[in-house]
């Protein structure tokens, strides 16, 4: 009988070293390992499931046919997850500026401040970021881009997060703004006047834009011809060496009477050109070579040396004959730099000040984004004028406005949504009265224009039970009307509802069985293809109750389309 004990305590042991063997082998090799926080709100989802209610009074209407952007009152948890059925793959580009973790008690995790004293300060903080990084990436189109503003306090945690959840290789750059310059006293001695703002792509598609050029770089080009503004550049190309392009890496003469391409034979054995002809008196052989000895090569090749040589002139530099070639503004603008320091950049003057003149107070919100920062990360992060932006940590609204500000500017048709807790009132008092303030205009500015609807994020019992099936179903509007961007009423029935979006689109919903036969008179009265989200307790969408109308209908069956997607992100 002992033996049989012993032998089972041992098996037992076998197992129990097992499992140990495969988590560690499953463990990450390299990467930023931390301790896991469980989070209220997360484990909140196991239980309760998240839909969006309209507050209809606050909705904000300037023209019927312009876009519609929405502000999200809730936890961005549950406001991201929401956005994973109705805006997967969806969005153009995200900007997200998170607490920065600063210890000074800035931001809460379930529900209680995280200060500097915290000995799971830096865990709680990345498994908070991560949950929400890992859902926004999921909203990103193939090509979309991210930016995730940051300061020294969670810049390394931040950069190893992005680079595990969005691909080492999609990290597209990092951008240090001085968005402070008078500078923030620390206590170790040194005056802080920058940030970060850390993009990634979705995938390889993912490209920044151009920023337009400001006057300082305008002004450069002070020449001008009949092919418009220029400057004269070296024709040698800096940075770049020949053995990168041996065939960029050829002779020319120059002389005091000018230059010419002498006769040269590209040598494929010896990779390199072969001088055919001997220079006549006056002139020199010049190559791309730097001051410093090391070989270079021309901005040209040959062939369009030859096709385009009255862009070229001679001119002396240091004593020594050089060739330059006419620098044009590239009307696209200019590739962003890794140093941006405006003077529009602070925070200080065109992020608070300009909240204080939209108010009329002194201070609503402290931190605010510059503005023209913000307007700048968009333009980069995507050139489409009729993008869709998503800010997952709204604050006051700067995103909201800026994307106003570049519709304004270039009449383009920029959609955003915002998410935002109401943590000190701060959607209610300053985001949502800040966004209808620059829609309608205030004192000393002319309106945006643009319409807006105010959703709060809300629940329905997860339990898949028919009665709650049933009252996500009741509670699916919002979310529908989301998904499909139809928000005008045609038809509201009890039972059933159409909208549609400027008559190019329609949506209906049908809440329950009552509703079927009073739906279908609708919509053979209208004619008209319909998206229709069924009712129905299983997956199926009741195709064979619709086959009169099966031309005029889309049918996709409720709750099971928002039940799927749910239960992929909470399982």
């Amino acid at each position: 009988m002992l033996k049989n004990t012993n032998e089972k305590g041992f098996s037992a042991r076998i197992l129990e070293l097992e499992t140990e063997i495969k988590k560690l082998k499953s463990r990450k090799k390299y990467g930023l390992v931390w301790e896991e926080k469980p989070e209220e709100v997360v484990e909140l989802c196991k239980e309760k499931l998240p839909v969006l209610a309209e507050d209809a009074p606050k909705e904000v209407v300037t023209n019927e046919g312009r876009p519609v952007n929405v502000l999200i009152e809730g936890d961005n948890y549950h406001s991201l997850s929401v956005l994973n059925y109705t805006h997967k793959g969806k969005f153009d580009a995200i900007y997200a500026d998170p607490p920065y973790n600063t210890g000074a008690a800035d931001w809460k995790y379930n529900n209680n401040y995280v200060d500097k004293n915290d000995a799971f300060r830096h865990s709680k903080w990345i498994s908070f970021i991560y949950k929400r990084l890992k859902l926004a990436k999921e909203l990103m189109k193939e090509d979309g881009i991210i930016c995730v503003t940051i300061d020294d306090y969670e810049i390394a945690r931040l950069l190893m997060i992005m680079e595990e959840i969005f691909g080492e290789d999609n990290h597209i750059g990092t951008i240090v703004i001085r968005n402070n310059p008078a500078g923030r006293s620390t206590t170790k001695g040194i005056s802080i006047t920058h940030e970060y703002a850390v993009f990634f792509g979705k995938s390889a598609k993912s490209k920044v834009g151009r920023l337009e050029r400001n006057q300082k770089q305008i002004d450069r080009y002070g020449e001008e011809d009949n092919k418009g503004k220029f400057e004269w550049v070296n024709f040698r190309k800096p940075g770049s060496l020949k053995i990168e392009s041996p065939k960029m890496f050829y002779p020319i003469f120059v002389s005091e009477k000018g230059f010419r391409l002498p006769k040269v034979k590209w040598e494929e054995a010896k990779d390199e050109w072969k001088l055919l002809e001997k220079p006549i008196r006056g002139e020199k052989i010049l190559f791309p070579v730097d001051d410093d000895g090391k070989e270079r090569r021309w901005r040209w090749g040959v062939e369009r040396f030859l096709s385009e040589k009255e862009e070229l002139t001679t001119r002396y530099t240091k004593g020594k004959l050089h060739i330059y070639v006419k620098g044009r503004i590239n009307e696209e603008g200019v590739l962003p730099m890794t140093w941006w320091d405006k003077k529009e950049y602070s925070s200080t003057a065109y992020g608070t000040n300009l909240l204080k003149n939209i108010f009329s107070e002194l201070q609503v919100f402290s931190y605010p984004k510059s503005i023209y920062a913000v307007m700048d990360c968009l333009s980069i992060m995507s050139e489409n004028k009729n993008g869709l932006f998503l800010d997952f940590f709204a604050g006051s609204g700067t995103t909201g406005q800026a994307v106003l500000e570049l519709n304004k500017n270039d009449k383009g048709n920029r959609k955003f949504i915002l998410c935002t807790n109401n943590e000190n009132n701060i959607s209610t008092e300053v985001c949502y009265p800040r966004l209808k303030k620059v829609i309608n205009g205030y004192k000393g500015a002319d309106g945006l224009g643009g319409n807006l609807k105010y959703y709060k994020t809300d629940f329905v019992e997860a339990k898949p039970t028919d009665l709650n099936k049933k009252k996500l179903v009741d509670k699916s509007t919002e979310m529908l009307c989301l998904k499909e961007d139809c928000f005008q009423v045609v038809k509201k029935g009890e039972h059933f509802k159409i909208f549609t979006a400027n008559k190019d689109k329609y949506l209906g919903i049908i809440y329950d069985d009552a509703g079927i036969d009073l739906f279908k008179n609708e919509a053979k009265k209208l004619n008209r293809k319909i998206i229709t989200y069924a009712f129905s307790l299983d997956d199926s969408a009741r195709e064979e109750e619709f086959e009169d109308i099966k031309k005029l209908v889309q049918l996709k069956p409720i709750p099971a389309v928002i039940l799927n997607v749910y239960k992929r992100l909470f399982k």
